[in-house]
This record gives C-alpha cells, sequence and structure tokens, in this order.
C-alpha cells in the first residue's frame, strides 16, 4: 500500500509550500515559515500587543525577545529555596520535644520504678535520699535479676495514660465541664475544669493501682503479663474479681481521697508553675534580626525549647513539693494485694508488703511515728537522678541541633 503523503512533506515546510501557490496568492497574504528570517518569526510567534499596563508594563516598555529567554531561565534557576538552615529549623522543635518524651516516658521509667519501690518499702533502713545510693541499688538489681528488672510495667504506664486521656475526653464531650481553659477564664470555668480532672483521676484510679502493682512487683516471682494485663486487672477490683487479696486491702472509694487530691495538687502547680516559667522566658523577647537581614539559626529552637523548660520545671516543682502524698497515696494501694517487692536496701533479696493503714490519717500517723519524717521521701535520689537524665538529654539535644544549624 503506497502512502499518500508527498516526498517533500516536512510539517510546516509542506504547508509554507502550499501557501506559496500562485493560486493563493490573490486571496492571502501567506506566511512561511522556511523562508522568514528569524526576526520575523520572533516577531510573528512570539510578541503579543505591548499594551500598557498588561504583564506590569509601562509606557515605553517592550515585551522581551528571545534573546531574553537565557536571562529568564537563569533567573529561574536561582529563585529563593529554603536553605538547609530553614530545613533544620522546621524538625528541630519536634526533635527536641521527642527526645523530651522519650526521656521522660522510656529513659526515666528505671528511675520511676525504683522511686516506687522506695516509697512503698517500710522494711527499708536506707532512705536513699542521695542519688548516689539510688544508683548503686539500681546496678545492684539489674545486676542480680537481668536488665528487664528496672523496666517492668512501662506498657502499663501508657495504658494508663491513654485511659486518663480518653476518659478525659469522653467526659468533656458529655458535659458541659470545660477541657481547657481560655485566656478570660471565671471562677466557674477553673471549677468545672477542676471537676473534670478529678472525675478523670477517679475513672483511671483502678488502673492506676493495677500498674502500680506491676511496676514494683519483683521480678524474681513475677510473671511476663500482657499490656492489657492492666485493664484487665483494673476491672477485676472494680467488680470484686481477678487475682485474690488480702483482708487489709483498701476499698476503692477509700483511695479517692488520696488519689484525687494528689492527681489535682500536681495538676494545679505544675500548670502554675509552667505558665510562670514560660512567661519568664519570653519576657525576654525574641532574639534580634542581625543588621544585614540574614536568617538567624536560633529561630525555632528559640521558639519552641522555653515550652519545654517550663514543662520540664514545672513537673520538677511538683513533684519534689508532693512527693510525701505521692508516697502516702502509694502505700494505700499497695496494702491487702499481697505484693513482693525488691529489698531496696540491698538490692539482693525480696520483701512482702504487709502493711495494716487504715486510711490516709492512719497512714500518716505510722510513717511519721516509725519511720521519722525523712520516711516520706524515701527514694528522692531517684527522682534526682531522672531529671538530671532529663535535663541532660534536652540540653545535649539542643546543642546538637546547634550545631548542625551552625554549620548548615
Amino acid at each position: 500500500m503506497t502512502s499518500r503523503r508527498p516526498d517533500n512533506f516536512d510539517g510546516l515546510g509542506y504547508r509554507g509550500n502550499v501557501r506559496e501557490d500562485p493560486a493563493y496568492s490573490g486571496l492571502y497574504s501567506g506566511r512561511s515559515f522556511n523562508n522568514s528570517s528569524s526576526v520575523d518569526l520572533q516577531n510573528w510567534v512570539t510578541t503579543p500587543p505591548d499594551i500598557p499596563g498588561s504583564r506590569n508594563l509601562h509606557f515605553g516598555d517592550r515585551t522581551p525577545q528571545f534573546e531574553a529567554a537565557p536571562a529568564a531561565q537563569g533567573a529561574e534557576d536561582t529563585l529563593p529555596t529554603a536553605p538547609p538552615s530553614e530545613q533544620l529549623n522546621r524538625f528541630a522543635g519536634f526533635g527536641i520535644g521527642l527526645a523530651s518524651l522519650f526521656t521522660e516516658n522510656v529513659l526515666a521509667h528505671p528511675c520511676i520504678v525504683f522511686r516506687r519501690q522506695c516509697q512503698v518499702n517500710y522494711h527499708a533502713s536506707c532512705y536513699h535520699l542521695s542519688p548516689f545510693t539510688a544508683i548503686s541499688v539500681m546496678y545492684n538489681v539489674t545486676k542480680s535479676q537481668g536488665p528487664k528488672a528496672l523496666w517492668k510495667g512501662m506498657g502499663s504506664t501508657f495504658v494508663v495514660q491513654g485511659v486518663t486521656l480518653g476518659t478525659e475526653g469522653i467526659i468533656s464531650e458529655c458535659t458541659p465541664l470545660p477541657r481547657e481553659l481560655s485566656h478570660k477564664w471565671n471562677p466557674k470555668q477553673v471549677i468545672g475544669h477542676l471537676v473534670l480532672k478529678s472525675l478523670t483521676y477517679v475513672v483511671a484510679m483502678p488502673f492506676y493501682s493495677a500498674s502500680l502493682i506491676e511496676t514494683v512487683q519483683s521480678e524474681i516471682i513475677r510473671d511476663n503479663p500482657g499490656i492489657l494485663d492492666c485493664v484487665k486487672e483494673g476491672v477485676g477490683r472494680v467488680v470484686g474479681m481477678g487475682i485474690p487479696h488480702s483482708k487489709r486491702l483498701l476499698p476503692l472509694w477509700g483511695l479517692v481521697l488520696p488519689t484525687v487530691l494528689h492527681g489535682v495538687l500536681h495538676y494545679v502547680v505544675s500548670s502554675t508553675v509552667q505558665k510562670l516559667v514560660l512567661f519568664l522566658l519570653r519576657r525576654r523577647g525574641p532574639a534580634k534580626q542581625p543588621a544585614d537581614g540574614s536568617e538567624t539559626v536560633q529561630t525555632m529552637l528559640d521558639a519552641y525549647f522555653p515550652e519545654l523548660a517550663a514543662s520540664f520545671v514545672a513537673s520538677l516543682c511538683a513533684d519534689v513539693l508532693l512527693y510525701p502524698l505521692e508516697t502516702v497515696m502509694h502505700r494505700l494501694h499497695i496494702q491487702g494485694t499481697r505484693t513482693i517487692i525488691d529489698n531496696t536496701d540491698l538490692g539482693f533479696e525480696v520483701l512482702p508488703i504487709n502493711t495494716q493503714y487504715e486510711g490516709i490519717r492512719d497512714c500518716i500517723n505510722v510513717i511519721r511515728r516509725e519511720e521519722g519524717t525523712l520516711g516520706f521521701y524515701k527514694g528522692f535520689g531517684s527522682i534526682v537522678v531522672q531529671y538530671s537524665l532529663h535535663a541532660a538529654v534536652l540540653q545535649i539535644t539542643k546543642v546538637i541541633y546547634n550545631t548542625l544549624l551552625q554549620n548548615a
């Protein structure tokens, strides 16, 4: 089958030959693409009407031709893009926040475990008020029972946090109690907000008690519980089922007062201190921009790090001020649960918990009488280790980001 396309067909060239036919010359003023000069081709193809006011043209200006195209292409290549330092600034705050959360919930968990064991151990003759003695016994426990001895119960702590957040969200959606306080708050909103927090602590209380048992239970006689065993034990304690307990076990309604009191006071103290520290840090004002207009590498760090510092100081102040109340609360929660803990004096033995407190007042009086005032601060050295580690991780992370941003 032969092609119908002429041999000299080359697209526009063929069209130009047709238009140059004398038969068309009388009717059409044809333009030849092959024979036209480059200047005519540019003007015919690319030049729009030069209307003053269009394309930001002014009187006397003309549209640039193809000769200006390389310059325009170069201008597109030099469009402003995000410098590496700005990209590092974008995830600097996220990285520091992630490091803070990791330290607070994961890296500091051994300190929390040892602190709780010291608080409930009424047998202990060594109170571990110094961080050095606490580190020594923590090392002995790890050496005798393995590295998992101080990481037990970490999954249940996350479960309790999830139950707390979920309960608070559900109650705030089903009731007019405010979950957050606006800047223009009034006493009624504050009371409603604290009532919401109190109800949340009451609902999460049985699960917190089960998580506390998993945390202080010795690894020697402890099985390998699942993550959701905390939920099962919490529900079992509410309905009166589950693992057997002794007659010294306090009813849940007897634990409401210390639990709610500790939770609300901790929230009030930490929130107040956080806002105060954040106000003082921001009062210094943002960092001044250089005179030459160059971008500072501290933008994201200076905007995000004060919030982490304020949260760190707030948690530290709340834990220190409420440490005696936390000791009383933990002893009441653990009583009658037949829990066996590690010997915090040496770290090589186990001890049973056989307290017989009748309530929060009796617990306070017995601790003061038998263990002295410092008995409320057993294990305080571990809290020093915990927040020293937290501060070190935050500072190291900030130094690393500063170095990366300055070298970018």
